[in-house]
């Protein structure tokens, strides 16, 4: 049972919000949108149904909630490429870090932002469009990271910047899948470097 206390805000709360959001991330990220069902998600949170609905609201707004911290915490990587000096080196360390999340010990093989809706129905249509939107934002950040790289002199003239970015994303993406299908590291480091060996030079 849980304990009620009250919150800051006078909320009831008897349990930490961080951690339940937690708990509830690495659900989605093993089971998917559909897969995880509102008994499995409140289990591993620990608390109730109405606590559930309290603080996060519906299971949809549990899952954007959880997405966004997947993407502050295991896809942190995605940014500190984007900040990398060469354009070389955002390629490089996006695709090691697909391979360093996707198989990372005692987390869920694959990425949560890939396997979320793989098999999404129409009950997941909404995660699914989310996800997908979240990849496509993904895309969008890397074709600019090039332009920029570009308008530098760090790409060629004749480099296509979002024909870079979606080949990464779909590398990356490859990678993911092929982690949840049992894939090792190694195996996947492996796929990355030789993609990355026709990288357009300076």
């Amino acid at each position: 049972m849980e304990t009620r206390q009250k919150g800051p805000v006078g909320r009831p709360r008897g349990f930490d919000a961080d951690e339940a959001l937690e708990k509830a991330m690495r659900v989605f990220w093993e089971r998917g949108y559909e897969g995880a069902g509102l008994t499995d998600l409140t289990s591993a949170m620990g608390i109730s149904r109405t606590s559930m609905y309290a603080a996060f609201g519906n299971k949809e707004d549990l899952f954007r909630k959880a997405l966004e911290r997947y993407e502050e915490g295991p896809a942190a990587y995605v940014a500190r490429a984007l900040r990398k000096p060469t354009a070389r080196e955002v390629a490089g360390a996006f695709l090691d870090g697909a391979v360093h999340t996707s198989t990372r010990p005692g987390c869920p093989s694959g990425c949560l932002g890939v396997q979320g809706s793989l098999a999404a129905g129409e009950t997941g249509r909404a995660a699914r469009d989310l996800l997908a939107d979240w990849r496509n934002e993904g895309v969008t950040r890397l074709r600019d990271r090039f332009r920029q790289a570009v308008d530098d002199g760090d790409l060629p003239a004749g480099a296509d910047p979002a024909v870079l970015a979606r080949y990464l994303m779909t590398v990356a993406n490859g990678i993911s899948v092929q982690a949840a299908g049992g894939a090792g590291r190694d195996d996947l480091q492996q796929v990355a470097d030789v993609a990355l060996r026709g990288w357009p030079p300076a």
